[in-house]
């Protein structure tokens, strides 16, 4: 064996054989010792698996299996997020069904995930297109709304006019549809919402209790749901200028200690008030159409140039009837954030004071940063929205900013106009409602039916699912579904009267924002989850997947484990009780000349010295070696895993995924990192195969007694356990890693050792002792099962060499002994008259006069002596030595 190179092709896709034919990561519902979920983010089925795959699922099986070694019931399942656009797109491109091309990839991407060798139970396997599946989402969409967490109303969109489809704002990429590249417009749609409103607080609230979460993504959703505190103030207006007699303008603002700063009003272009101006000005009304091209992204909104029209309106300002700022129609106001209009203090809001510049309408600083003088403090471009005492402000001059908000919020609450008071307190939250409609074929079908005699009316849950159509044409742009010759006219279920289904499909947001539920008892029919399973195994212990997903599938998935649990399908509140977010895979780019991008495997490197050249394998052609940057088909620095499985393995692949970087940044890939996690592979082939050699004979006790090479063996042994099994824990695969290469150091150099004693006399060499047979059969057998969670093919082959006729898969985690962590020497810093000069190293048991005599002979410690008695000694065991000279 350790002469022997070891064959990855033929070991893996014989272990795979035996772990499929086997079942051992199917798991069972009954199973009572402790759960523990470990789930990575499904994989849309896009026809193959990348690299971000492979590192992805690399983490989650490391964690499945150690789990498994530690006596949990591991539930580590895989499916497939298969509706969406991408399959529409394919279908007009290739002229194939969406149904068969998603499942042609799923089965191509299944087999590959097979590939890696991923500990995965595939019996829970489900695909979000399946009709089992999107049934049992139509039954909780009817729930949601006999629950009040469903609406239809009219509402402002973004329309991809390519895809002619609604988009939501996180897919309008600076003004484009993230899929088409199409401008976006806005558009009034009647839409279908799910009212995540409703749980605002509660969301916001427990992040506090997510404390196995990232910081940067607890703090990205409490942003995303961004609650703020202010008043609700109402403005008078002045009814001469008001198109049909207006009398008030309400305004949510958080500052109202800058109301002495005002100098503009604004209003969003959809706003009542805009409208009402616009019927009598068709310049206002192109301008409000212009504003309606653009996007309703908030990103989108902020970078976009501030415009704005003077709509010739007059506002009051509340604490001074005199004075009336003018009210403009602007495209950075948004109409379903507070009232969809604001008073405009540009003195100390960069946005308002971009606007004022543009207009030339001035600025009045209210607000007077510390140690700047009131006399001569202006603004000019750059706004100021720190600390400070109030200037300019009338009665407000002096106060600090919460001081000012206060008085501000008594004097309007208690000002009264037209009997109400002019202001009141208020709490406003950044998030809106879900809304789930979108305008395509390949989604799941929202189950209502429209009735010109009883309106929208439900589904019956007895005719569920409404399932798609096959027969639809791709053959011009736009949903099928509302072209469909069939299957869009059906009969009332209330009246019997000829009516129509709803055309529109839900966002695949919806799909994946409960699958991880629906794994726990993927086959109960009769409902979305079996109550006692689904409480037994939720929430998921692991969460593994991109920071992409940080804020809206990780809030929409929080969104529905609390609608699923008001509908009494799931008993917890929060899904995911642990995340980790994976950095990205990189590579380098490579360009020819022409300008072309080159794929690495196209690519050949020649180094010499520091520099590296790049040429083209066909041709020689001279390339440019360009950033590094993240694997992405269109600058084609992407690696195919299959190319590499079947050159290296995947072992090979898995365990440089592990070992480059720390798992939550980005990793390089190189060929010269992979060729060196091949070496390592075939070292810890030959490494098991030398000890093995030595353990034959081993006896089957512990022996009594462990001579020094065998307690040194047994030393390293334990403390590469308690390092890999904390770092596991911990997440720090690369940690692993390395303790790994130290441990593998170690018995490569005890089998050196002994090879080296039995060298020595001429032929005549004495056999290992048992003691040290037993260590270095303890070690091996440590070292595969360290290795196993990352490369669990060579760790199968490795323990059948070493006789097992069980699987390492299946073996229990070794037990880690605590006190041969214990190091046998400790090292004292030595202080001479209060301060450090020197360190001594003794043995930890050492007594007083042992240590006393160590320090004394230190050169550090003599030569401040010179010769003379030091007046005392004092020894602070295990801790310090202080010497007085």
């Amino acid at each position: 064996m350790a002469n022997e190179r070891y064959n990855a092709a033929a070991a893996e896709a014989r272990w795979q054989k035996v772990w499929d034919e086997r079942g051992i990561f199917a798991t069972k519902n009954d199973d009572v010792r402790k759960k523990y979920y470990v789930l990575e983010m499904f994989p849309y089925p896009s026809g193959r698996i990348h690299m971000g795959h492979v590192r992805n699922y690399t983490m989650g099986d490391v964690v499945a299996r150690f789990k498994r070694a530690m006596g949990f019931a591991v539930l580590h399942p895989m499916g497939w997020d298969a509706f969406g656009m991408p399959a529409e797109n394919a279908a007009m491109e290739r002229k194939v069904h969406p149904k068969a091309w998603t499942y042609q990839n799923i089965a191509a991407m299944k087999a590959q995930l097979k590939s890696m060798g991923l500990s995965l139970d595939w019996s829970r396997e489900i695909a979000t297109c399946d009709p089992a599946y999107y049934k049992h989402q139509q039954k909780m969409f009817l729930d949601f709304l006999d629950a009040g967490l469903v609406e239809r109303r009219k509402s402002k969109v973004n329309w991809d006019p390519v895809d002619q489809t609604v988009l939501a704002n996180e897919q309008v990429i600076d003004g484009r549809g993230w899929r088409s590249g199409a401008i976006v417009e806005q558009r009034e749609l009647t839409q279908w919402f799910f009212k995540i409103t409703d749980f605002s607080q509660e969301l916001l609230d427990a992040l506090g209790t997510l404390d196995r979460w990232p910081e940067k993504v607890r703090l990205m959703q409490k942003n995303w749901i961004g609650r703020s505190e202010g008043l609700l103030v109402r403005f008078a207006l002045d009814q001469a200028t008001t198109p049909r007699g207006e009398t008030e303008l309400d305004v949510f603002t958080t500052r109202p200690d800058t109301l002495f700063g005002a100098k503009f009003m604004a209003l969003a272009p959809h706003h009542p008030l805009a409208a009402a101006a616009a019927k009598k000005n068709p310049a206002l009304a192109a301008f409000i159409v212009e504003c309606r091209r653009h996007g309703t992204a908030q990103a989108e909104i902020d970078t976009a140039e501030k415009m704005g029209f003077d709509t010739g309106i007059k506002a009051v300002h509340p604490f001074d009837p005199n004075w009336k700022l003018p009210v403009y129609v602007a495209n950075f106001i948004l109409m379903d954030y507070g009232t969809g209009a604001i008073f405009g203090c540009p003195a100390h809001d960069q946005r308002d004071l971009d606007f004022v510049n543009k207009y030339e309408l001035g600025n009045i600083p209210v607000v007077c940063p510390p140690g700047q003088d009131p006399q001569t403090f202006v603004i000019t471009g750059t706004a100021y929205d720190g600390d400070g005492r109030m200037i300019n402000s009338r009665f407000l001059d002096g106060m600090t900013i919460a001081e000012a908000k206060e008085d501000v919020a008594r004097r309007l609450e208690t000002k009264s106009a037209g009997n109400r008071p002019v202001a009141a307190r208020q709490v406003n939250y950044r998030l809106r409602d879900w809304g789930i409609s979108r305008q395509r074929y390949w989604g799941c079908p929202i189950p209502f039916i429209h009735c010109e005699s009883c309106g929208v009316v439900p589904v019956p849950a007895k005719d569920l699912p409404v399932t798609l159509p096959d027969d639809v044409t791709f053959d011009r742009p736009g949903n099928p579904l509302d072209r469909h010759p069939t299957w869009k006219h059906v009969k009332c279920p209330q009246c019997g009267a000829p009516a129509t289904r709803e055309t529109d499909t839900m966002d695949t947001f919806v799909d994946s924002s409960w699958y991880f539920e629906r794994f726990t008892d993927p086959w109960i029919t009769t409902a979305p989850t079996d109550l006692a399973v689904v409480d037994a195994w939720m929430p998921v212990d692991q969460y593994i997947g991109g920071i992409e997903h940080a804020i809206l599938h990780l809030l929409y998935s929080r969104f529905f484990t609390r609608a699923m649990r008001k509908t009494g399908h799931v008993g917890v509140d929060e899904p995911f009780a642990g995340l980790f977010t994976q950095g990205m895979v990189v590579h380098e780019t490579y360009r020819t000349a022409g300008g072309e991008w080159a794929a690495p495997a196209e690519i050949k490197i020649e180094t010499q010295g520091d520099v590296r050249r790049a040429t083209l394998i066909a041709t020689g052609e001279p390339v440019e070696i360009g950033p590094i940057e993240k694997m992405s088909k269109s600058k084609r620095n992407t690696v195919d895993p299959d190319d590499i499985i079947a050159g290296f393995g995947a072992d090979v692949a898995r365990w440089f995924m592990l070992s480059d970087s720390p798992p939550e940044r980005d990793v390089e890939w190189t060929e010269r990192g992979v060729q060196g996690a091949w070496r390592f592979m075939q070292r810890l082939w030959r490494l098991a195969g030398e000890a093995a050699e030595i353990a034959t004979s081993a006896p089957a006790g512990r022996p009594a007694q462990f001579s020094p090479p065998a307690a040194a063996l047994r030393k390293a042994t334990h403390q590469a356990l308690a390092k890999v099994t904390d770092d596991i824990e911990k997440l720090h695969f690369n940690v692993c890693v390395a303790a790994i290469y130290e441990f593998a150091n170690a018995l490569g150099t005890a089998i050196g050792d002994i090879g080296s004693d039995e060298g020595t006399n001429d032929g005549d060499s004495p056999s290992p002792t048992p003691d040290l047979r037993w260590a270095m059969n303890e070690a091996v057998n440590v070292l595969v099962q360290l290795f196993n969670p990352m490369m669990p093919h060579l760790a199968e082959e490795c323990w059948a060499s070493l006789g097992h006729t069980t699987l390492v898969a299946e073996a229990a985690w070794p037990r880690v002994e605590r006190d041969l962590l214990i190091e046998d020497t400790l090292t004292l810093p030595v202080q001479i008259n209060g301060k450090k000069r020197a360190d001594v190293t003794v043995a930890r048991n050492a007594g007083t006069i042992e240590i006393e005599t160590a320090v004394l002979a230190l050169d550090a410690v003599k030569k401040a002596l010179d010769g003379r008695a030091p007046k005392k000694v004092i020894v602070v065991r295990q801790r310090i030595v202080n010497v007085v000279a």
